[in-house]
């Protein structure tokens, strides 16, 4: 093309208006809706079927409910965050007996990897809530509770307020402002990680955690 009808095209592109962005009706999601009362039962019933195991408890109580879990599993070793609110009070209720190692996530991942990848039964995290329609929980890792502590022990323990459960995912993201701020990996966890072949075999625990186990405060 002769550089002067070049220039011409690019000169209309570059005076014409901007375009108006499409209209988008968002009213089906928007409509979307669970009583408050339902929003948990029906998150608990999505996940139980991927294998998703459930404990339920209250906000005073959730740490010692976590510490009988633990001891009743036999687990030596627990990972946690030591800055985060959940991650002081998980500290100051473990059992002085209890015989269970707390390892605190407070240096870098050189350092830290031995202990995380070959010593730690669980990570326990805490969660931006959960979506009810799809059932699932958001993750939302921070320096102070990197995305490791879900992935790489075999066992997660999340703890989820049932007052922060979504009716669905894109109200999640409208009412929390997500596209103002959002973390590099914002996460949805469903279940246990899991996999499968090309016979539809499912394997779980392959790429991260075998179990995923919820530590449910009612409201």
């Amino acid at each position: 093309m002769p550089e002067a009808a070049r220039d011409r095209i690019l000169g209309r592109l570059r005076a014409a208006p901007p375009a108006a962005p499409p209209t988008s009706d968002f009213a089906v999601m928007a409509n979307k809706s669970w009583p408050p009362g339902e929003r948990y039962a029906r998150l608990k019933r999505n996940m139980e079927t991927v294998r998703a195991e459930f404990v339920e408890t209250s906000e005073a109580d959730w740490p010692s409910a976590v510490w009988e879990f633990v001891r009743a599993q036999g687990w030596s070793s627990l990972a946690y965050g030591p800055t985060t609110e959940a991650g002081k009070r998980l500290s100051e209720a473990r059992p002085a007996a209890g015989g269970v190692r707390l390892v605190a996530y407070d240096r870098p991942i050189e350092e830290l990897k031995s202990e995380l990848f070959e010593n730690v039964d669980a990570g326990f995290t805490t969660t931006r809530g959960g979506i009810a329609e799809t059932g699932g929980l958001i993750l939302w890792p921070s320096p102070e509770e990197p995305r490791l502590l879900s992935l790489v022990p075999p066992v997660h323990l999340a703890l989820l307020d049932t007052a922060a459960i979504h009716d669905t995912f894109w109200q999640a993201m409208r009412s929390e402002g997500w596209a103002r701020a959002m973390p590099p990996n914002a996460l949805l966890v469903s279940g246990p990680s899991k996999t499968a072949d090309i016979e539809q075999t499912l394997a779980y625990g392959v790429h991260g955690p075998k179990r995923l186990v919820i530590f449910a405060i009612r409201r």
